[in-house]
């Protein structure tokens, strides 16, 4: 294996849509050999394309940061909403109180 960089090149397709239905995008970016070997390894083992992999691995990442977020902006109108519906009461819902009535697992 060399010690140079390597090159990988991703075709970015949002799920769910036909491949022909949407042009795919071209993500371009440099891996350190060490870093391909072990993709490459764990490619080899879920049997699955290096793009595909990578490319699923990112969005699962991409998902975990944007679901971590804990400041956002909002205008001045979707901030009333948004304290609006917090403030609002709550309507009845016979599951939810089922579910908050029930003891966890490791409760019971």
């Amino acid at each position: 294996m060399s010690d140079h960089p390597i090159v990988c090149t991703l075709y970015a397709q949002i799920s769910g849509v036909p491949p022909m239905a949407l042009a795919s995008k071209v993500i371009n970016f440099r891996a350190p050999a060490d870093k391909q070997a072990l993709i490459d390894r764990a490619v080899e083992v879920a049997g699955v394309s290096r793009t595909e992999f990578i490319l699923d691995a990112a969005c699962e990442k991409a998902r975990d940061v944007l679901a971590d977020q804990t400041q956002f902006l909002l205008s001045p109108q979707e901030l009333r909403r948004f304290n609006a519906l917090l403030d609002a009461p709550l309507e009845h819902n016979a599951a939810i109180r089922h579910l908050l009535r029930t003891p966890a697992p490791w409760e019971r």
